[in-house]
């Protein structure tokens, strides 16, 4: 299901371990990424550049950059988020976590959080960010 902090975990994993790791990369978008003339290359040259620097390595199509990443990046540790969990299967993954719908005082824990700098929970913000939702509810 999309919008229930997927990302947002994964960040959160990111920020708190990866001074634990010589290397690291954080695609995000990806859909969005892959959409896109070349996307899906263009992602695998990121990861390879992000986590290989200061080597900047060419793919020439998705498969060589498959064949590069499993070559390269063996061993490595990988946080994938997707609404879609046959895909996790499909690439059989050590674990899969299934995130937990938000109830409504997280999500707007998580909006508030977002739109206001990390700032949550000062004082103000949660009623703000409540009456922007209120708002936009009244207006769809």
């Amino acid at each position: 299901m999309g919008g229930v902090g997927k990302t947002t975990i994964a960040k959160a994993i990111d920020n708190r371990f990866h001074h634990s790791f010589e290397a690291k990369s954080f695609l995000s978008n990806v859909r969005e990424a892959a959409k896109q003339y070349n996307g899906l290359v263009c992602l695998q040259e990121q990861l390879l550049s992000d986590v290989l620097k200061p080597t900047k390595i060419k793919v020439d199509s998705v498969d060589s950059g498959i064949n590069v990443i499993k070559e390269r990046l063996r061993g490595s540790r990988i946080i994938i988020t997707t609404r879609d969990e046959h895909l996790l299967k499909q690439l059989e993954v050590d674990a899969i976590y299934l995130a937990p719908e938000m109830n409504e005082t997280e999500a707007l824990e998580l909006l508030s959080w977002h739109s206001f700098k990390n700032s949550y929970p000062k004082e103000g913000y949660y009623e703000l960010s409540k009456s922007v939702v209120l708002t936009v509810e009244v207006y769809l």
